[in-house]
């Protein structure tokens, strides 16, 4: 059944460097919305525009139809769900669910399987974007789940997205993140060796950067990510922490499938190199930090 999505009650839960932007681009549609987060502080901008805050998930799921979460870690997904307090015991039969949370495809089908026992609908969407993205609603949203519950969810997903495609049944959208994840990974570590070749040969990185960013080498990580490493702004977009989750995901998935990806593997030991120096907290950019060190083990000699 096609969901009316104009008189809905959202809730939200997760207000984090992503969260924050996108729970307040729904008030500022419209939405009346309703906010939970392990820390209130973090939704206290949301309180004063409106959001009315829930000190629960349990408390907030009794009170919306529309249930968005932007979550840290698996962990932290299975809970707000699966939880005692979790969302599907006490939402309203009918409800719709939707995790924006880069996850596991095998929680994202498990979830749902515990949802449509409660006739409700659940979409594992995990979004791509960083900061950047959730600040202008223009995030890509990778959406698994089926057609009816997508379609359903596609005039919310709108308000903070600009590129929204349905993948396919449960899990999907966790598995095209991964993809995303893998692809980033190479070329994070491809963007700090440019920059680190360039400064050891006497060029000036913002000077290289008018000239390969639109070439053969142009990406988003090229363009938005390349000038904050020059300009030694480490201000997390994406947590190095959060990056390493995904890329362990990644790789145990990949196990599951037969595959060996040794390029993902070489990102992830060199990200566990940038945690081990405490910069779990930093943007990924900050990747930088393990060549500036001379970190980086020898491969070429």
């Amino acid at each position: 059944m096609k969901r009316t999505i104009d008189n809905s009650v959202i809730g939200f839960i997760g207000t984090g460097v992503m969260g924050l932007s996108m729970a307040g681009h729904l008030l500022k549609n419209g939405f009346s919305l309703h906010v939970y987060s392990r820390t209130k502080a973090k939704a206290e901008s949301l309180i004063q525009q409106g959001a009315i805050w829930h000190d629960s998930p349990a408390s907030l799921a009794q009170a919306a139809d529309v249930i968005l979460t932007m979550v840290g870690y698996p962990k932290d997904v299975e809970d707000v769900y699966l939880g005692e307090h979790g969302v599907i015991h006490h939402v309203r039969p009918g409800s719709l669910l939707i995790d924006l949370t880069t996850s596991i495809p095998a929680l994202a089908k498990e979830i749902e399987r515990k949802a449509l026992e409660r006739e409700l609908q659940f979409l594992d969407a995990p979004v791509s974007g960083g900061d950047i993205g959730a600040r202008e609603a223009r995030l890509s949203i990778m959406v698994g789940g089926s057609e009816e519950a997508f379609e359903n969810a596609v005039p919310v997903l709108e308000v903070i997205g600009t590129t929204i495609v349905h993948q396919g049944p449960s899990g999907s959208g966790q598995y095209t993140k991964m993809c995303n994840q893998i692809a980033i990974a190479a070329k994070m570590v491809g963007v700090c060796e440019s920059i680190k070749y360039a400064e050891a040969s006497g060029l000036d990185p913002a000077t290289v950067l008018r000239s390969i960013e639109f070439g053969a080498a142009g990406s988003w990580t090229l363009s938005n990510l390349a000038p904050r490493i020059i300009q030694e702004d480490y201000a997390p977009g994406f947590y190095v922490k959060h990056f390493i989750k995904d890329m362990q995901i990644a790789l145990d998935s990949s196990k599951e499938l037969g595959l060996k990806l040794p390029g993902l593997s070489l990102a992830r030991a060199l990200y566990e190199q940038l945690a081990e120096i405490g910069e779990e907290n930093s943007g990924t950019h900050a990747l930088y930090k393990v060549y500036q060190y001379n970190q980086v083990p020898v491969l070429n000699a």
